[in-house]
């Protein structure tokens, strides 16, 4: 039997956008994707064809729209405004009922919640004009009934605190009760995938392991797994003062984010329930790489 084939367009093809494309196009799905993505550079372009992405120059995307059976938005909002809706909100506007819309927002809309729990009704608070401006953008795109999925940090292959710590992190920060929640990448993806499968237009989603925790505490073990000691603990207030105005805005917040929604509405199960599965398996598949290569 011959499969009829879905198109997925993605804007903004970086980090989040390839590892959901290499799900889609994974031989072991029981359905044919075919995976377009927007680039602004050649370079960009090329990038995306080795990872059997169809590169659309983002300006010319028109057709490649009208055509998707989904569409996601992963580039940020700018001062001006949200540069995909700003080019093609009139268009999402006429296929909106047709396709699937996604776009992703950030966790740091909810702002400062000293540590307490949050789910996806809370009073939105944000602490900082990049997630100001990430609530100006959730609003514009639940106009054409998006479905939201708000990240915390993301970690997965090549970006982990394993990486930092290889590539020579001095120290870490001890700041206590500074929580914050993360995600695997490969369960974006996942929680991505269901959505589809599932679609709810207008659902804003959380997507976020089961264990918010200090950044130093995973640090320290990602340095266990490496079987090096961990690096020094050193204040915040002493290590803020070397910060950029945009690292800063990390510690400005702590809140620990709810995942109960994607579990009950989208029926996922956790590739990675928290920080420590990951980095295990992350560490575990670069060994073998290395001792492969």
């Amino acid at each position: 039997m011959i499969l009829e084939e879905k198109r997925f367009f993605c804007f903004g093809t970086g980090y989040l956008a390839k590892a959901i494309a290499r799900v889609l196009l994974s031989n072991e799905r029981p359905d044919k994707w075919v995976v377009f993505g927007s680039f602004r550079r050649e370079s960009q372009a090329k990038e995306l064809s080795d990872v059997g992405i169809t590169p659309i120059e983002f300006n010319v995307a028109k057709d490649s729209l009208v055509n998707a059976d989904a569409i996601l938005s992963s580039i940020p909002p700018a001062e001006f405004g949200d540069p995909v809706l700003s080019a093609y909100g009139d268009l999402l506007s006429s296929i909106c009922s047709n396709s699937w819309i996604g776009y992703f927002s950030t966790t740091g809309v909810y702002g400062d919640t000293k540590g307490m729990l949050v789910d996806e009704t809370a009073t939105l608070n944000p602490s900082n004009n990049r997630s100001q401006r990430r609530v100006v953008a959730e609003i514009d795109w639940l106009k054409y009934d998006a479905h939201i999925f708000r990240l915390p940090g993301i970690y997965g292959p090549n970006r982990s605190a394993l990486d930092k710590l290889k590539k020579g992190i001095t120290h870490r920060i001890h700041y206590p009760n500074h929580v914050s929640s993360r995600i695997h990448v490969d369960d974006i993806a996942q929680t991505i995938i269901s959505s589809i499968e599932k679609p709810n237009p207008g659902s804003i989603y959380n997507v976020c392991d089961d264990e918010a925790a200090e950044q130093q505490m995973v640090e320290a073990y990602a340095a266990e797994l490496l079987g090096i000691p961990p690096p020094p603990l050193i204040p915040f207030e002493s290590a803020s003062k070397h910060m950029s105005p945009t690292a800063r805005t990390f510690w400005q917040d702590s809140r620990r984010i709810s995942n109960k929604k994607i579990k009950n509405e989208l029926g996922i199960k956790l590739l990675y329930p928290t920080f420590r599965q990951g980095l295990k398996l992350l560490h575990q598949n670069s060994k073998s790489f290395d001792e492969t290569d």
